[in-house]
């Protein structure tokens, strides 16, 4: 028995699923060394990690063979969304059904007061978000004090959605002596020092492969122009046909646009983003797993704890902010032995930065062309070839009617309309620019702008590590300099300066305001060092302020740098700079709760 280690209402819960063998997450919480420890693991989205915890924390839960009464609860599961919390609340509950476990959930969106009347009926297991648990706990609804289990769910997502403050007020209410099982599929160094503040000897699993980041998942990259990216969706979705797909946007107003653009088309598509209330999140997940949508338009954080088995396709509209978001967008596809592909769609500009962004990931991915509409036409026909000729019952109302269709129109004519209304029901794809080195070339002529042949480079004393944005560093350059905003050209971020142009025949004008606004003694925006430069350093990233949005920060800072705003900005520039959507709000405003 592959899991007799298991007490007896688990191991026949995973027969009753069709559980044959462990995954390796699931086989390494059984071995002989985790047993008794607190446990620290790396394993892949999908890869079963769920059922694993659920295992390993039985060997806590149940005495002599089975669970006791729900006097005080034994273990607690912190997930980062509504949605993951509710789907591990699922799995467990079938995993410990045939042992009569009692499971709570505490999650936003839901009747708080309903919540607090199942914890003081007493609960074996308890699963919810940061925020709700924490709220439960000040009310002194939710008695940690009998706790032998504590699981941290996608731990790194919870602290890059600004829990930190929540899960440690939880943390520390604690028992000393409880088990702590962390679970993150990257290791940064805020869930290290997580680790070590609230662990002891804690045994290390890692089952992520070092190789690329999913093996069930092909990877594909393609180069189009920057203004043909909607077109390549299209193709995308109509090349592919995937019963469920998920597009990546960046921001909740880009979600909006596209998934308008796609509803007008014909496509069955859903949105999910931070503007959509749970019943509408509900009802929109509802339609995919219906098959009544097949396209899901989605934000990172939106996304987060979403699992549709029937998911085979994932496009990156917008490219990752890095290796780490890109392999957690992937990871929504190639589950549990399915495959997968994953497509990133590059702007021809942008193509060094993905290349990098690939190698980061330890992902080797093929660079294809943007599928033509010869290419879906294509593919289109044998689609339908194969539908057609798939053997089906019929019945003597179908042959009859056939027959009287037959003595109206020839086979030939009646095989025709078939395949017209076929296809009638099909988005019609969409004309893309060549993707050629000329077609490269005149893209980058397109960015080019009047009054920009001779320019003298300035440079900041602030860069990425302070939050930098062109969104709230161009308008304190007009600010500051006295310039309008068509006078400022290519802006280029680096790790701490920030690069940027202005015309030749306007330096004088410029140097001499910068200087009358300097206040380099305050805290506001004169704080910023401007100077002149010879031009930027190899390697700074190009921000054109006019090409759309920017890649959003990261919203962090070295010590001792620039004093910021709440969101990263220079204090003078604190209604330019709040954080994006996804972004932490502040100490109680964490996301959803």
């Amino acid at each position: 028995m592959p899991f007799s280690k298991l007490p007896t209402p688990l191991s026949e819960a995973l027969a009753a699923r069709g559980y044959a063998a462990p995954t390796p997450v699931q086989a390494a919480v059984l071995e002989p060394e985790a047993a008794g420890r607190d446990l620290i693991v790396s394993a892949q989205t999908g890869s079963g990690k769920t059922i694993a915890f659920g295992m390993a924390m039985a060997e806590a839960l149940f005495v002599d063979g089975a669970l006791p009464p729900p006097r005080a609860l034994g273990a607690l599961v912190i997930a980062p969304t509504r949605e993951l919390a509710l789907q591990v609340a699922r799995e467990l509950s079938w995993l410990y059904a045939k042992a009569g476990a009692r499971i709570a959930t505490c999650v936003g969106g839901m009747d708080a007061s309903r919540e607090r009347r199942a914890l003081s009926h007493g609960a074996h297991i308890a699963v919810g978000t940061p925020g709700r648990l924490r709220d439960h706990l000040e009310r002194g609804a939710l008695d940690l004090s009998g706790l032998k289990v504590v699981v941290l769910d996608e731990a790194d997502e919870m602290l890059d959605m600004g829990f930190r403050e929540d899960l440690e007020e939880i943390l520390d209410a604690t028992p000393a002596e409880r088990r702590t099982f962390l679970f993150s599929a990257t290791m940064p160094k805020p869930i290290v020092a997580l680790a070590r503040r609230y662990q002891r000897d804690a045994h290390r699993i890692e089952t992520i492969s070092q190789d690329r980041g999913h093996g069930d998942i092909a990877y594909q990259a393609m180069t189009v122009s920057p203004s043909d990216i909607e077109h390549a969706v299209i193709n995308l979705l109509r090349l592919h046909e995937a019963e469920t797909a998920m597009l990546f946007c960046a921001t909740r107003d880009n979600v909006r646009h596209l998934h308008a653009s796609l509803v007008e088309r014909g496509f069955g598509a859903v949105a999910l983003s931070g503007e959509h209330s749970q019943n509408e999140r509900n009802a929109a997940l509802q339609a995919l797993r219906d098959q009544r949508a097949r396209v899901c338009v989605a934000t990172d954080v939106a996304a987060r704890g979403i699992d549709l088995p029937s998911l085979s396709l994932v496009v990156h509209v917008e490219i990752p902010r890095d290796a780490e978001v890109l392999q957690h967008r992937s990871g929504r596809t190639g589950r549990a032995g399915r495959k997968g592909t994953a497509v990133l769609i590059v702007p021809f500009p942008r193509r060094r930065r993905v290349e990098g962004l690939l190698r980061d990931a330890k992902i080797n991915a093929e660079w294809i062309s943007a599928p033509s509409p010869d290419d879906i036409r294509a593919a289109d026909r044998e689609r339908l070839i194969a539908t057609l000729l798939e053997p089906i019952e019929l019945d003597d109302e179908d042959r009859a009617l056939g027959a009287r269709l037959l003595a109206e129109r020839s086979p030939e004519d009646l095989a025709a309309a078939l395949v017209h209304a076929h296809r009638a029901r099909l988005p019609q794809p969409e004309e893309l620019v060549e993707n050629s080195p000329a077609a490269h070339r005149a893209a980058q002529q397109e960015k080019h702008r009047p009054g920009f042949d001779d320019v003298v480079w300035f440079k900041m004393n602030i860069g990425r590590r302070q939050n930098a944005d062109p969104r709230w560093i161009l308008p304190l350059l007009c600010r500051r300099g006295h310039v309008t905003k068509s006078e400022v050209g290519a802006i280029r971020i680096g790790q701490t300066e920030t690069f940027f142009q202005v015309p030749r025949n306007i330096t004088a004008k410029f140097l001499d305001a910068i200087k009358r606004t300097a206040d380099h003694e305050g805290g506001d925006e004169g704080a910023v060092l401007i100077v002149q430069s010879d031009g930027p350093p190899s390697g700074t990233r190009g921000d054109n302020p006019r090409s759309g949005p920017p890649p959003r920060a990261r919203l962090s800072a070295a010590p001792g740098a620039t004093p910021r705003a709440p969101g990263g900005a220079p204090r003078g520039a604190r209604h330019q700079a709040r954080p994006t959507h996804g972004a932490p709000r502040g100490p109680r405003g964490k996301g959803p709760r």
